[in-house]
């Protein structure tokens, strides 16, 4: 039997220093210099690390991927945003305003910081197999992170069960990255402004499906 290499928790937080320097790196370089310019040497030098740990941490659309990750949600994990701790927080506010605009103000500020990285990543599908079905399984995964954003607006009274589908749709648009490149990159919106749109539609949202009353 050949020995199994010794691991440690300093060396996993090594480790772990070094993937987060490559993200981060990666976070930086990607939406400056452009997805195709950008070289995995590139990559290396700006995190300071050797280029063999930058192959090591995975090929550039792997690394691409999981900079959005890390920068939208503060992990590069594949898991649920409702499980994320900033969320839970806001989520378990008792006043429901009060949790609509921190989920909103987490909303506009992750799509601020990730709009670059988006650009990038759509440049990376149209070439890169895994680029393409990673951007679909995050479309996937953000449709259930709102499905249950859906089922908070329920909980909470202000959501009828029956539009549940339809309010998942129209939150899916409203919050997407894709809404916030068009309103700020497109057509010249400030942040300011986008943040109080997203209040003006959730709200707008809300009146038009809210319970029924009999």
């Amino acid at each position: 039997m050949s020995p199994r290499p010794y691991s440690s928790p300093a060396r996993q937080a090594d480790a772990q220093r070094t993937r987060d320097a490559i993200l981060d790196a990666t976070a930086r370089l990607l939406p400056r210099r452009g997805y195709t310019r950008t070289t995995m040497k590139d990559i290396a030098d700006e995190a300071g690390v050797s280029v063999q740990s930058v192959h090591l941490a995975g090929t550039k659309a792997a690394l691409l991927i999981a900079a959005f990750e890390r920068t939208f949600a503060g992990d590069d994990g594949p898991h649920s945003l409702t499980e994320r701790p900033a969320m839970i927080e806001i989520i378990s506010r008792p006043d429901a305003d009060d949790a609509m605009g921190g989920w909103l103000d987490y909303v506009a500020h992750a799509n601020r910081a990730t709009a670059g990285l988006i650009r990038a990543m759509t440049v990376a599908a149209e070439t890169d197999d895994l680029a393409a079905a990673s951007i679909r399984d995050l479309g996937t995964r953000r449709r259930a992170d709102l499905g249950r954003a859906a089922g908070w607006l329920i909980e909470r009274g202000l959501l009828d069960p029956g539009e549940r589908e339809q309010a998942t749709d129209e939150l899916n648009h409203l919050v997407g990255p894709e809404t916030y490149a068009f309103f700020v990159t497109t057509s010249g919106w400030t942040d300011a402004r986008y943040r109080a749109w997203l209040d003006a539609a959730l709200r707008g949202l809300l009146a038009r499906s809210g319970p029924r009353r009999a």
